[in-house]
C-alpha cells in the first residue's frame, strides 16, 4: 500500500518503522526532521500533510492532542486539502471523542472514510508491535486498514462506530491510571512497613493483584526509572478527556479525579515528562518515604 504517516515521535517512529519493514511505500511528514532510521529504510518525507495525502492511498496521523490531530487534518496545507475520494484517513492519537466524530464528518464530506484508531502499549508496545489498537469507524475501511494495523499491533477491535475507539481508550487510561496508583500505593506500604519491595513485587506477580502494570510499571518504581515510555503530561490529557466527558454524562469518577491530582502533584514538582509511573513520587512525597528506602 501507499502510507502516509503524519507524527514521528516515540510512538510514530517505530510505528511507521514497521509499516516499512512489511514492503509499504510510505510518505512521511513531522515538525521535526525525519528520523534517519526511516529515511534509511526508503521513508520519503513530504514538506506537508497536504503531500502526504496526495500521495498515500492511507494517511495515519499519531500527534499528541486534540488540537494537533485538527491542525494536521484542516490547517493549511494540511491533509484534507490533498485528499480525494475513496481515501482513508486514519486517526491513531489520543484525542476527544466528541472532536473526533466533527472530524470524521468533515473528512467524509470530502469522499472519504475515517477511522479513530488510538492505541495502548507505550513506547515498548509500539517497538515491540505489540499494541492494542482500538478502532471506530465503517467495517469496510477498517478491513482494508487491518494489514496495516497487524503490523503495528496484536489485539486489534473494531469497537463500534467513530468515536467509540477512542472512547475504548479514555475507559483504557481511566484503567491505566487506578492500577498505576494501586501499585504505587502497595509497593510504598510494603516498602515504609520493612519489607523488600522487590521481593514483594515477585511474589504478587504470581497471584490475583499480578497485571502488565505490576510487572513494567512495578519494576520501574523499584529502579526509579521515570525515563518516559509514556509522560505524565499525555496521561493528564487524557484523564483530562475522561473528566471533561463525565461531566457532560452527569457521571462522577472520584478515583480517576484523585490519580489526576497525583499526576498535577507530579507536575507541580517538575515531572510533568516523567514516565506515567512517576506518580508514586507524589504518594512519596505524602508518605516521606522513598520505595526502596530503609
Amino acid at each position: 500500500m501507499k502510507v502516509g504517516f503524519i507524527g514521528l515521535g516515540i510512538m510514530g517512529t517505530p510505528m511507521a518503522g514497521h509499516l516499512l519493514d512489511a514492503g509499504h511505500t510510505l510518505y512521511v511528514h513531522d515538525i521535526k526532521p525525519v528520523p534517519a532510521e526511516l529515511t534509511s529504510k526508503g521513508a520519503i518525507p513530504c514538506p506537508s500533510g497536504q503531500e502526504v495525502a496526495a500521495a498515500a492511498e492511507v494517511v495515519i496521523t499519531m500527534v499528541p492532542d486534540t488540537p494537533h490531530v485538527g491542525a494536521a487534518l484542516f490547517g493549511e496545507n494540511g491533509v484534507a486539502a490533498g485528499l480525494s475520494a475513496g481515501k482513508i484517513v486514519v486517526d491513531m492519537s489520543s484525542i476527544s471523542p466528541i472532536e473526533t466524530k466533527e472530524y470524521a464528518k468533515r473528512i467524509n464530506d470530502l469522499g472519504c472514510a475515517y477511522l479513530d484508531a488510538p492505541v495502548s502499549g507505550g513506547e515498548v508496545g509500539a517497538k515491540a508491535a505489540s499494541l492494542t489498537i482500538m478502532v471506530g469507524g465503517p467495517q469496510e475501511a477498517f478491513d482494508t486498514v487491518k494489514p496495516l494495523f497487524d503490523k503495528m499491533g496484536k489485539n486489534v477491535t473494531l469497537v463500534g462506530g467513530n468515536g467509540d475507539g477512542q472512547t475504548t481508550k479514555v475507559a483504557n487510561q481511566i484503567i491505566v491510571a487506578l492500577t498505576i496508583e494501586a501499585v504505587a500505593e502497595a509497593l510504598l506500604f510494603a516498602s515504609k512497613a520493612g519489607a523488600d519491595p522487590a521481593k514483594v513485587r515477585q511474589a504478587l506477580m504470581g497471584g490475583f493483584a499480578s497485571s502488565r502494570i505490576l510487572e513494567v510499571h512495578g519494576e520501574r518504581m523499584i529502579n526509579r526509572n521515570f525515563t518516559p515510555g509514556f509522560r505524565i503530561e499525555l496521561h493528564q490529557k487524557d484523564l483530562n478527556l475522561a473528566l471533561s466527558g463525565a461531566k457532560a454524562l452527569n457521571l462522577s469518577l472520584p478515583h480517576t479525579a484523585s490519580c489526576q491530582q497525583l499526576f498535577n502533584a507530579c507536575a507541580a514538582q517538575g515531572g510533568a515528562a516523567w514516565d506515567h509511573s512517576g506518580m508514586l513520587r507524589a504518594l512519596e512525597l505524602l508518605a516521606g518515604h522513598e520505595v526502596g528506602a530503609k
